[in-house]
């Protein structure tokens, strides 16, 4: 009976201490498993993070370049930079070259912008010849003058590609200044042709003046500053000194035609005399060789109807200040001294 109880005894000693352990143990357990779960929620907030900053930063690099890309396009385009070459990718070509408006030193008449596209179209051996498509009353002889050397150079330099004026609705003046300087000159059988003279317009208002008692105080250094000055008399002598240079730019001009017509032209004595004819009468008169357009040119008489337009348009830059104003400062002064500019128109 004492070992049983000695047994039991022992066994229930040892009972509450071994369960002493296990029982411990269980709060353990549950601090590891909380903090595991802690563990996991950090990680997965620290890479929600990164994956978040990684995505931001993919949107960031992409919209700077797409803002790049735009500048890129935007200066190409105010630069007039090509990024390939032309030799390689435009193949057998007609290279064609506006002119829409007066010829003066701003627009696509300007010398500093059709000059340009010029030497580009000759130069491109893609381009088998240049057709200028003009449409202009006229303007400054300097313009006009500076373009027709740059054509005559550039048709010496490559005489294998000959240059082609098409007349849309006017070649007046100035711009026929122009087209005299082309292998050949091709109309609409209504176009407007001719005016080969020169003009300097302006007012007077010294009469108004006297009614109204407004006394001009003009004080030069030089007794021909005040020449043609609108609110001065107009003396004989300052009318003869414009009337000769009037003269000698109109023999200028008339140079210039003989020049480049040649033997087609059919001088009558009105032919320089400032009058213009329509486009079927000019080519009677030697003025204009056929009827003809751009297309029609392109496609019949060059034999390359791919057309490469080479002119200089104006970029976004100078339109916008252009819209907002920039360029009156500008306008008045032209404004004032156009009156004693000589003008081809």
């Amino acid at each position: 009976m004492s070992d049983n109880t000695s047994e039991n005894g022992g066994n229930g000693a040892e009972n509450p201490a071994s369960a002493a352990p296990a029982q411990a143990s269980a709060p353990a357990k549950v601090t590891v498993q909380a903090s595991n779960w802690e563990r996991e929620v950090l990680e997965k907030l620290v890479f929600a993070t990164l994956k978040e900053q990684k995505a931001s930063r993919r949107w960031g690099i992409f919209f700077k370049a797409v803002t790049l890309l735009v500048i890129i396009v935007g200066l190409s385009a105010y630069l007039d930079i090509s990024w390939t070459g032309s030799e390689e990718t435009l193949g057998r070509h007609t290279a064609l070259i506006e002119i829409e408006g007066a010829i003066e030193s701003e627009g696509s008449g300007a010398a500093s912008v059709v000059i340009p596209a010029l030497n580009k179209a000759f130069s491109d051996s893609g381009s088998v010849a240049v057709v200028m498509h003009i449409n202009s009353p006229g303007g400054s002889p300097v313009q006009a003058g500076m373009i027709v050397d740059e054509m005559v150079r550039l048709r010496k330099g490559y005489p294998a590609k000959p240059l082609y004026v098409v007349v849309d609705e006017i070649c007046a003046s100035g711009c026929y200044y122009i087209a005299a300087g082309a292998d050949r000159i091709y109309v609409n059988k209504a176009s407007i042709i001719g005016s080969i003279g020169v003009l300097m317009d302006g007012f007077g208002f010294t009469g108004i003046m006297e009614k109204v008692g407004v006394e001009r105080r003009l004080l030069t250094a030089g007794e021909n500053k005040g020449f043609m000055d609108p609110f001065s008399p107009l003396t004989d002598k300052h009318k003869q000194y414009a009337q000769a240079m009037l003269n000698e730019i109109h023999q200028q001009f008339i140079q210039v035609v003989r020049t480049g017509r040649g033997k087609r032209l059919k001088e009558t004595p009105d032919m320089f005399s400032g009058l213009f004819w329509t486009g079927a009468k000019s080519i009677d008169m030697g003025l204009a060789d056929a009827f003809g357009t751009v297309d029609s040119v392109a496609r019949d008489v060059v034999k390359a109807e791919d057309i490469i337009d080479y002119t200089q348009h104006e970029g976004l830059p100078e339109r916008v200040l252009k819209k907002f104003g920039a360029a009156m400062g500008a306008g008045a002064m032209k404004s004032a001294v156009d009156n004693v500019k000589p003008s081809l128109r």
